[in-house]
């Protein structure tokens, strides 16, 4: 397993250094990697040697993957994939981003048409059946999202006969249904779709996780995030079943960048401006 040269762990430092590490901290460029530097027939070498990477990431999610107005998709998510990327010699401009909305990641990742996932994807055993997870690279919390006006909702413990609009597919819904059976589940295909229904009164509130729903407010001055979280989603990098070389691999980037400040860079040009900066998570090496 290859190991990266530590980089000096400066935020706003030069972005090369001359111990050949030439990704910039921002995720943003490629470098003087190659495939030799990779166990050969791995996952890393083949994307090396290909010099592309195709990342599944969300489109509608403000602060972790949202479209900007350069059709290129921006936030924590996306500023990970980049980091991932420019580990493997990878520049962004090389980097092929596709939407995985909630109910085809897994299989995205299973017929090849993404190398990895970066989406606000909960790790959790259901899912570890049909992929592999690297991370968690954050931790998030389900909770409510609803019109200011509503005064009605101020909890979870609220919803019991309640519309509550979350994504089919997703660990969110599976929690409603599982957990709160007395709340009327309302599945869309994206969260994003459920603000217009939220704001017609078809539904009372949206439900997903604490980081997203706060995106969403920061965006709109009539919604408002209710509540503590009620639950714990560590996000993983999703990748192929088995491919435990390239999982050991991501895990040891996410525990570079947790040391040497791109991590936190990375949160605080993107959620961290709605969110506080927390401490990055443990890897879980399962």
């Amino acid at each position: 397993m290859r190991t990266r040269l530590a980089r000096v762990a400066a935020l706003g430092a030069a972005a090369m250094l001359a111990l050949g590490a030439c990704a910039s901290n921002n995720g943003g460029g490629g470098g003087d990697v190659e495939a030799g530097d990779f166990p050969e027939g791995s996952t890393m070498a083949k994307l090396a040697e290909a010099g592309t990477i195709t990342i599944g990431t969300k489109f509608d999610q403000p602060l972790f993957g949202l479209v900007g107005p350069d059709g290129v998709p921006e936030g924590f998510d996306v500023e990970i994939g980049k980091i991932i990327a420019s580990e493997l010699g990878i520049a962004e401009g090389d980097i092929k981003w596709e939407e995985t909305v909630s109910s085809v990641r897994e299989d995205a990742i299973a017929n090849g048409t993404v190398d990895i996932i970066v989406a606000t994807y909960t790790i959790n055993d259901t899912r570890k059946e049909k992929v592999s997870f690297a991370g968690p690279y954050y931790v998030a919390g389900q909770s409510l999202l609803t019109l200011k006006e509503n005064t009605d909702i101020q909890g979870v413990d609220d919803i019991a006969g309640k519309k509550i609009c979350t994504v089919s597919g997703s660990t969110p819904e599976q929690n409603l249904l599982e957990n709160y059976p007395d709340a009327e589940v309302v599945p869309f295909g994206a969260y994003s779709d459920c603000l217009e229904p939220l704001r017609n009164k078809q539904v009372d509130a949206i439900s997903t996780d604490n980081v997203i729903l706060a995106g969403f407010a920061a965006d709109n001055d009539d919604l408002e995030v209710r509540g503590e979280q009620f639950t714990d989603e560590p996000y993983g990098i999703g990748l192929a079943k088995d491919d435990t070389d390239f999982r050991n691999w991501i895990n040891d980037v996410l525990e570079e960048i947790y040391e040497d400040g791109r991590w936190v860079e990375a949160w605080e040009k993107t959620a961290g401006t709605v969110l506080p900066t927390p401490e990055p998570p443990a890897v879980d090496r399962y």
